[in-house]
């Protein structure tokens, strides 16, 4: 069967197809797929990691906590304790803060402290650089 360039087609022979039949090739891809598909293995989709085995190490010691409050009258109290004025509040911040292992600075305030008191303790802890500091009790300001 060859290609005939000749205008008139001949009656007894049928009609050549110049396209390329694409079936086998599909064919072939998918059987191709589907091998893939089966042969890569489960553990490459795994994240291998390393876990820490035994007990994690036991703290050295607690932290140590001051709990500063803030009344609704805004009289400040250090661990209970009343502070006269907001200049022994800064020298017990300052004291605090030149240890070697800086305490955590729990800070409450009533609900009928004014704004200004509390925002001036956390500013004079900013300010003498202490870094674990606060708020707490805010549970009870939740609806």
């Amino acid at each position: 069967m060859a290609i005939d360039f000749d205008e008139t087609p001949d009656p007894l022979e049928p009609e050549l197809s110049a396209g390329v039949n694409i079936t086998p090739l599909i064919d072939v891809l998918l059987v191709l797929l589907v091998m893939f598909i089966i042969t890569i293995p489960i553990q490459l989709h795994s994240v291998n990691m390393e876990m820490p085995s035994g007990l994690p190490p036991p703290l050295a010691r607690e932290p140590a906590v001051v709990r500063i409050e803030v009344t609704a009258q805004d009289q400040l109290l250090w661990n209970g304790e009343a502070l006269a004025d907001r200049a022994m509040l800064y020298q017990r911040l300052q004291a605090a803060a030149q240890l070697g292992e800086q305490p955590e600075i729990h800070l409450r305030s009533h609900r009928d402290a004014r704004y200004d008191t509390l925002a001036g303790v956390l500013s004079a802890a900013q300010r003498l650089g202490l870094q674990k500091v606060g708020v707490v009790g805010l549970g009870e300001y939740a609806p």
